[in-house]
């Protein structure tokens, strides 16, 4: 059961999937009407999952369900992870990969290695300022806190 992002209360359970690359415009309408489509029938041992979706940055798509009205389950969670690698076959990009890291360099958003990233941080080419996505939160409430902050207040922070 489809509902509007912002009708989800703080405490349903979020999942971040980080594109490698930015998506148009055209390829996020199209994301979109595939997200409709999949969350309008997912389930839960045949009981609808009350859930919504948002896309930022052309490049993080997040996926929430409020766990109150019925909880997703390893089944249902599997099923989002096979759409989630659909996506990625799709499009040619990369969403499950844990180990990249985005943050931003003004107004734009690069994505890195992680390898690379401590690279930067030990050239000194990102500070624990920058500003990164902590794509490790697990709520909206916790999205909405914690998701967009200087690195220095994140997994990021070991690196400096």
């Amino acid at each position: 059961m489809l509902i509007p992002f912002e009708e989800l209360p703080e405490n349903s359970r979020i999942w971040i999937y980080q594109s490698s690359r930015k998506f148009s415009d055209e390829e996020i309408a199209t994301i979109e009407n595939d997200l409709i489509e999949f969350l309008t029938n997912w389930s839960a041992h045949g009981t609808s999952l009350q859930s919504s979706f948002i896309i930022k940055y052309n490049r993080f798509i997040i996926i929430a369900v409020n766990q109150e009205f019925q909880v997703a389950t390893g089944c249902s969670i599997d099923a989002s992870v096979v759409f989630i690698q659909n996506l990625e076959q799709k499009y040619d990009v990369d969403l499950l990969d844990k180990m990249n890291v985005a943050f931003k360099q003004g107004e734009f958003i690069t994505y890195k290695t992680l390898l690379e990233f401590k690279k930067l941080a030990k050239d000194k080419s990102v500070s624990e300022n920058t500003i990164v996505f902590n794509n490790l939160v697990n709520t909206i409430e916790e999205w909405n806190e914690n998701w967009e902050v200087p690195a220095n207040e994140s997994w990021h922070s070991r690196f400096f």
